[in-house]
């Protein structure tokens, strides 16, 4: 089963589960300020879930999780986000392996300063 560090806690998932479920039922908190409210529900249109993904084992990040798909991809491409940011939409991915997750602040989580990190 997949591992996912986040926020202080560790916790596993089902392989192919989706990130913004496993999180939000671990009680992490996701979304940045209002937009807690203020959000898509998880169908990929407000990008208000975006967080940065690392592999945390020896598989590399493109077998951890699935990959960028259309939806995904076309609303990181708005801004206030950039395909040139390494996030990733959590409503969007799914884990297959062991991943770490980062939050940065902004509403969208596009910002510069870090909100919370897998151990903290």
């Amino acid at each position: 089963m997949p591992q996912i560090k986040a926020q202080g806690q560790i916790f596993t998932c089902e392989p192919g589960a989706n990130l913004r479920q496993v999180l939000l039922k671990q009680g992490i908190a996701l979304h940045n300020d209002r937009s807690q409210w203020i959000n898509c529900r998880g169908i990929g249109t407000c990008g208000t879930c975006a967080v940065q993904i690392v592999a945390a084992g020896a598989v590399p990040l493109e077998m951890a999780v699935s990959a960028p798909q259309w939806r995904e991809t076309t609303r990181r491409s708005l801004p206030p986000h950039s395909l040139t940011q390494d996030r990733r939409l959590a409503c969007q991915t799914q884990v297959y392996g062991d991943i770490e997750v980062t939050k940065y602040d902004g509403f969208w989580g596009q910002g510069e300063q870090v909100r919370w990190l897998p151990q903290s």
